[in-house]
């Protein structure tokens, strides 16, 4: 399991002190410093079952710099969408974990995270 975090984020904190509280084998990725790229967020989302717009973090001030509240959320623009989250991290919703089993999951709440847990140990 892989849990991508910005340890600014205190749902980021939160999320990790569950799973070692869980006894968890997990990587962190701190994903401001090691940027996923384009293939790997399509791949990431996938696993979601999201689209790109879906784990944009929009109130963020790049998101207002890019202009993404007017940006269109179709198959159209899905490429756009996912470079500039590859352009811009920040933008990224976190925590993001990779569960064992395949999937992923956007993990800011409790719930979360004891669904990637669950996935995770089968």
């Amino acid at each position: 399991m892989e849990i991508w975090i910005n340890p600014a984020c205190s749902k980021c904190r939160s999320a990790l002190g569950l799973l070692d509280a869980e006894g968890a084998e997990y990587t962190v990725r701190r994903y401001l410093e090691d940027v996923p790229g384009e293939d790997e967020l399509r791949a990431v989302l996938d696993r979601l079952g999201l689209e790109p717009w879906d784990i944009t973090r929009t109130q963020e001030a790049v998101a207002g710099e890019l202009g993404l509240s007017e940006w269109a959320r179709d198959e159209s623009a899905r490429d756009r969408w996912i470079t500039a989250l590859a352009e811009h991290p920040r933008l990224i919703q976190r925590p993001i974990i990779t569960a064992d089993d395949g999937t992923a999951l956007v993990a800011r709440s409790e719930d979360a995270v004891q669904e990637a847990l669950a996935r995770s140990r089968g």
